[in-house]
């Protein structure tokens, strides 16, 4: 039950970092260097605040490391940059499609050997997303789509390092400190496409504050009752759910299709998730 919750919750806050980029670059009320350096900073700024308080009673030896700072940084300015030409759900289902691409090849290649069942899952899952996505919507920009597997690429072999801390809060913690100068550099080269207003500002902290930091450590704490496959699994809940985020904060219109699609994915997650 844990483990369901704290997947809930992360997947909730993945969707949410898709309609918040999107709301921001999509309205030119921010560059996306700025927003990554932002949202990186705010998320490295509430995990410390975190981290001080609960490192009170608990042992923080552990800390991050620099190739997994490197990850998430890479992650957070190639899905900022993507989503200046991409839609929320074409931008999503090109981040999670990778995603899961490379969980579940670092999944056979470590030995792992999913069963039919979770196959069958991962076929109906997959079904859903290429009804979701095609034929309405436009071909996306070949840039756009080249950034986003990029995020997704390295936002798989993220996950993949954090399966195994110990202590995710704060790992967590030091890799957005880490990631922090690695943004600032975008930001510096960039700096002649600077466009900067509050409302742009304001999405960024919520996004690297609330739907990242917190909804990075939290999604550590579920890896931790998953499979390298099933994480991979469950993360296709993620286009479905920024989806709806679209349509409630974007104004897109609610569609036979998405529901139907919304079934098949969350139908073959479902699946995958509960076998044996």
């Amino acid at each position: 039950m844990r483990t369901f919750i704290n997947t809930a919750l992360a997947l909730i806050a993945f969707a949410a970092n898709s309609a918040l980029c999107r709301l921001a670059l999509g309205k030119s009320a921010i560059d996306a260097a700025s927003f990554s350096t932002i949202r990186l900073a705010s998320g490295a700024v509430a995990l410390a605040v975190i981290s001080a308080w609960f490192s009170k009673n608990t042992s923080t030896e552990a800390r991050g490391n620099w190739p997994s700072a490197a990850m998430l940084f890479l992650y957070a300015v190639a899905f900022s940059f993507a989503y200046l030409s991409l839609s929320i759900g074409t931008g999503a289902l090109i981040l999670f499609g990778a995603v899961q691409t490379t969980m579940i090849l670092a999944a056979i290649l470590s030995g792992e050997r999913p069963g039919f069942l979770v196959w069958s899952g991962l076929v109906l899952a997959m079904v859903g997303l290429v009804y979701l996505v095609s034929p309405g919507l436009t071909a996306p920009s070949p840039t756009g789509s080249a950034l986003m597997a990029v995020a997704g690429i390295a936002w798989g072999g993220y996950s993949l390092r954090g399966r195994g801390a110990n202590h995710p809060l704060f790992e967590t913690t030091s890799n957005f400190v880490r990631s922090v100068p690695l943004a600032a550099a975008v930001s510096l080269v960039t700096n002649q496409t600077y466009l900067v207003s509050a409302n742009g500002i304001l999405l960024a902290i919520i996004s690297g504050a609330i739907t990242s930091g917190i909804g990075y450590v939290i999604w550590y704490a579920a890896l931790k009752g998953l499979t390298a496959t099933r994480a991979a699994m469950v993360q296709l809940a993620v286009p479905v759910l920024a989806a709806f985020a679209g349509v409630i904060f974007l104004s897109e219109a609610i569609s036979l299709r998405l529901i139907i699609s919304a079934i098949l994915i969350l139908g073959g997650i479902s699946l995958a998730v509960t076998s044996r």
